[in-house]
């Protein structure tokens, strides 16, 4: 389980309006497309999508986390740790956090999730509203040590269900754009 307190510098989520230096278009449709990553990852990798656990338990969130839930700053969560594969291949790092209380009392099992795909029980579910979309280039220290890599674009946003606010965060590793790139010059439609 990857732990980092950030600076307030850290905690900049932005959006898109705010980013200094905007992305290539490909790179923005990605980080800014409303419809659920699972299908289009399904879709890009021709169904061949798969969902590894990497850790999950309680423990104290981000200070960047808590702000992002109103939670008081070192409020314990439940963090989920995933890896999104398309064709076997690590695609996307997933961190997704809940609110110790909120949780507890919202009848969800993410304990229970394996290898299912938080993304899509969320976007089937009607009853979560998504907040708005923010992203960042992805600290390497809070990756799991397999995947450090500096620079990375992430994207996070808040699903909510009256009092509880499950927090995802979306981590484009390198394969990905490279499995991108190549669909793009096989003219296949990824999105």
């Amino acid at each position: 389980m990857t732990q980092h307190t950030p600076s307030a510098a850290d905690a900049s989520w932005l959006a898109r309006e705010q980013l200094d230096t905007l992305p290539t278009a490909q790179v923005l449709d990605w980080l800014f497309n409303q419809d659920s990553l699972t299908r289009r990852l399904t879709r890009l990798s021709h169904d061949r999508f798969s969902v590894v656990p990497s850790a999950e338990g309680w423990q104290p969130l981000r200070d960047d986390e808590c702000s992002a839930l109103d939670l008081p700053p070192g409020s314990e969560g439940w963090v989920r740790e995933v890896y999104l594969l398309g064709q076997d291949e690590p695609w996307v790092f997933a961190r997704s956090v809940a609110g110790r209380e909120a949780l507890r009392d919202s009848g969800l099992h993410m304990d229970a999730l394996g290898t299912r795909s938080l993304g899509e029980l969320l976007f089937s579910n009607p009853a979560f509203d998504r907040g708005a979309l923010r992203v960042r280039r992805y600290p390497a220290q809070w990756l799991p040590v397999q995947a450090r890599t500096e620079g990375l674009w992430a994207r996070r946003s808040r699903f909510s269900r009256g009092t509880l606010g499950i927090l995802v965060a979306e981590v484009f590793l390198p394969a990905f754009w490279v499995a991108l790139n190549a669909a793009d010059l096989n003219n296949e439609e990824p999105s």
